[in-house]
């Protein structure tokens, strides 16, 4: 059996933050359909740039009417206080979402009640901008479970309790599926779901319990 390290650690600092981390987790499970699309957009927002900044875009985004008026996402990405990275091509990648607004949010709600891994590979397949990070991330926030959202914050985690070696420098889909599954069985030795175990992880890096 593999060895990991500081278990006992984790598993105390996870019963110290359960109760925040439960109810995060129960909110997501409790986003309602018409907010699916924001969701995907925040996603799409979010490589190379903060949460924060992704927040703030997506406030000004829904004070211009996107997606329902025919506006440009550009000038939201770069507002006062906070900039989105490559912001003219996440913008074509937002209105290409939109486009297709209606087909992703009828295949997730149709993806509703299974572990949603289909519907990942799918969402990767079919929306421009949004890899397997993105597209677990987006399914995590409304309530799909045991998706691995493998981000910087997570695997220096994941090395840091003997998970991984060593943090790769590409992700392509057969590492990816690869370390989520190291994951998942690092999860199940502690006691806990992965994704308690990556919102932890989140609170450590930023000192809150973030979507």
């Amino acid at each position: 059996m593999k060895r990991y390290r500081e278990i006992e650690a984790l598993r105390q600092e996870l019963t110290q933050r359960s109760t925040a981390i439960r109810s995060r987790l129960a909110e997501f499970a409790l986003v309602p359909r018409d907010e699916w699309f924001f969701e995907l957009a925040y996603c799409l927002l979010t490589p190379q740039s903060s949460a924060r900044s992704a927040a703030l875009a997506m406030e000004a985004l829904r004070a211009a009417g996107f997606p329902e008026a025919p506006v440009d996402p550009a000038p939201a990405l770069r507002g006062n206080g906070y900039y989105i990275r490559f912001h003219l091509t996440k913008s074509r990648h937002l209105l290409a979402a939109a486009a297709r607004r209606t087909e992703i949010v009828a295949a997730v709600a149709a993806a509703r009640g299974s572990d949603g891994r289909e519907l990942r590979a799918w969402l990767v397949r079919e929306v421009k901008g949004l890899g397997w990070k993105e597209a677990s991330h987006f399914l995590r926030n409304i309530g799909f479970r045991d998706l691995a959202i493998l981000d910087r914050h997570i695997l220096r985690n994941l090395r840091r309790h003997g998970v991984i070696r060593a943090i790769p420098a590409s992700m392509p889909e057969k590492r990816y599926l690869a370390i989520e599954g190291a994951f998942l069985t690092f999860a199940a030795a502690a006691g806990v779901s992965m994704d308690e175990l990556d919102l932890v992880f989140w609170s450590r890096e930023t000192g809150e319990i973030l979507k």
